[in-house]
């Protein structure tokens, strides 16, 4: 089945400022601001763990209402680090949120995010909802036993033929134990000995987003494209080997510290990663929360149709949040 790319985006822009946000143990996470310094201001959450932000997501937002903080997370795309999963959790991505924020002198700002940065949105607006706006929240991921089972283990269901690749790509490996086996070869494996295993997990990632299934581009050992592929499932390893750090009754259990901050929930009906029931569930612990289940839509934020519902989401929030104010 094939996707196409949306042309809802507002054009591409440039950061008016960027930097670096130095932590301790050797970490420094890069941020940049775009749009208008005097516009509503927004903090955006990318996916992952272990991705990081990238130009296109400059453009689900409008340049001339909104002052835009996108920033890499610890141990990702162009933030720094000694050893990147070292001092790397949620609890420290939510401190990194809190001083950055501090930093660029924001009293209060809206949080969007999308998958694994959803649930990071989430869990930020629930634990500081006195400086949020409110919160748009994009084909999240929860982080549960029954989320992380589904990714490795029951979309097989949807791609059988590329979940044997992946499965083939673990040797003797249970099928029931794919997280574990996959995890432990990154976080205890060279680069060389677990590159194959990088470019299964990205051919299995990329068959669930696309809803087909086309090769993955060989990567040389020792190039700066291997080093980044293996550096980033090597993170995002280290995430879902401890659930994302999240509290072990789950984040849905702690969203009434969100108050009465007004959420939007846009999620794909069609999203065989992070599944629909996650949304209809945060949905459910938020009663003022607002979800639209987008058809014919995955979990490319960059898809149509779901690009046009989530910009224009952006923009309801934006326009109603500055009506208040």
């Amino acid at each position: 089945m094939s996707t196409s790319l949306t042309s809802d985006l507002f054009p591409p822009i440039e950061p008016y400022r960027n930097g670096f946000l130095p932590t301790e143990s050797g970490h420094a996470v890069y941020f940049e601001e775009c749009g208008s310094p005097e516009g509503l201001p927004v903090v955006f959450l990318h996916g992952g763990p272990g991705s990081g932000c990238g130009p296109k997501h400059r453009q689900l937002f409008n340049p001339g209402t909104t002052r835009v903080v996108l920033f890499d997370q610890r141990g990702c795309g162009r933030s720094t680090a000694v050893d990147p999963l070292q001092d790397n959790t949620t609890a420290h991505l939510l401190q990194d949120m809190e001083r950055l924020r501090q930093h660029l002198g924001i009293d209060r700002w809206l949080v969007v995010g999308g998958s694994w940065g959803g649930g990071l949105g989430l869990a930020y607006a629930s634990a500081h909802s006195a400086v949020c706006l409110g919160a748009i929240i994009r084909g999240v991921f929860l982080s549960r036993d029954s989320d992380l089972h589904w990714f490795f283990h029951d979309a097989r269901q949807c791609m059988p033929d590329a979940w044997a690749s992946l499965a083939a790509s673990c040797h003797s490996a249970n099928p029931e134990k794919l997280l574990e086996y996959v995890c432990q070869r990154f976080l205890k494996d060279t680069e060389e000995e677990v590159l194959s295993l990088a470019l299964a997990w990205q051919a299995w990632e990329n068959a669930l987003t696309q809803r087909s299934v086309s090769p993955v581009a060989a990567v040389s050992a020792g190039t700066k494209e291997a080093k980044s592929l293996v550096a980033k499932y090597r993170l995002q390893s280290h995430y879902l080997i401890n659930q994302c750090f999240f509290q072990r009754d789950g984040l849905l259990t702690h969203l009434s510290g969100m108050g009465d901050l007004p959420v939007t929930l846009v999620h794909g009906r069609l999203d065989w990663i992070c599944r629909p029931e996650s949304a209809w569930e945060v949905h459910q612990a938020l009663p003022q929360s607002q979800l639209t289940l987008v058809d014919h839509a995955g979990h490319n934020p960059f898809e149509q149709p779901m690009t046009g519902v989530l910009v224009k989401a952006i923009e309801d929030m934006v326009q109603q949040l500055s009506n208040q104010g």
